[in-house]
């Protein structure tokens, strides 16, 4: 028998010290094979008793709710934008045109209000200028750009209006204030508190029968003729957008 020869028990035990290894090889080829399915599954069992309970269910739900309330919101607010919009184009075919606020004079907040459109939009100098809910002012002067809007309250306006349930006419002037005044023409007047005010129907500058405020105080003993206090329905501090009749 020759030396080079491998004992029996040699060759046993060194096919012993391969095994480990092709083992490994094996499970590593396994996972290759599987992307590593194997592990995710052993990983699932055993972090299971980790995983969220009913509570952080709830949670998840109650957050999800409130994520499809707030969508809804979103959607309610930009469905009545385009509303309005479109409510802008079709009064912009009734001689309305719609105009956005640019600017304020900080130092005359109750005078006057700067306008995104002008003469290059048909609008003139005297034109009215409504607010939500009522008359706002008149337009004082323009460019091809932009106009500038003399506000009722601001000092020295004065423009006719009347009080509808009494059919009696008065003057509103603006006195650098929130709320103008009311002088009556006639000295007996049934007008009181509550009363709407609008443009007079006799008015040649104004459309007729606008709204334009609400009577708040009155003053039956005032000299020469009855006074009161108005509040604007149009609110000129809150508005951004308005429009404009042209004639």
């Amino acid at each position: 028998m020759s030396s080079s020869q491998w004992p029996a028990g040699a060759r046993w035990r060194g096919g012993r010290r391969l095994w480990p290894w092709l083992g490994l090889l094996g499970v590593l080829a396994l996972v290759r094979w599987s992307k590593g399915a194997g592990f995710m599954e052993a990983y699932a069992l055993i972090s299971r008793p980790f995983w969220p309970g009913s509570a952080q269910k709830e949670w998840v739900q109650s957050a999800g709710s409130l994520e499809q309330k707030a969508q809804l919101e979103l959607l309610r607010q930009d469905n009545a934008r385009l509303r309005k919009l479109l409510d802008l184009k079709r009064d912009a075919a009734k001689g309305l045109i719609p105009a956005a606020v640019i600017s304020r004079n900080a130092a005359a907040w109750w005078q006057q209000l700067e306008l995104s459109k002008g003469a290059s939009s048909g609008i003139a100098s005297g034109d009215a200028v409504i607010g939500p809910g009522g008359l706002l002012g008149r337009v004082l002067s323009v460019t091809p750009t932009t106009a500038r809007v003399r506000l009722l309250t601001a000092p020295g306006s004065q423009i006719g209006v009347w009080v509808p349930r009494t059919r009696q006419h008065a003057l509103l002037v603006g006195v650098g204030t929130a709320r103008p005044q009311l002088r009556f023409i006639d000295k007996d007047i049934k007008a009181h508190p509550g009363d709407l005010v609008s443009t007079s129907p006799a008015s040649t500058l104004l459309p007729p029968n606008l709204p334009v405020a609400v009577l708040q105080s009155l003053n039956s003993r005032a000299v020469p003729a009855p006074q009161g206090v108005v509040q604007l329905i149009a609110s000129p501090e809150a508005v951004d957008w308005v429009q404009v009749q042209i004639r």
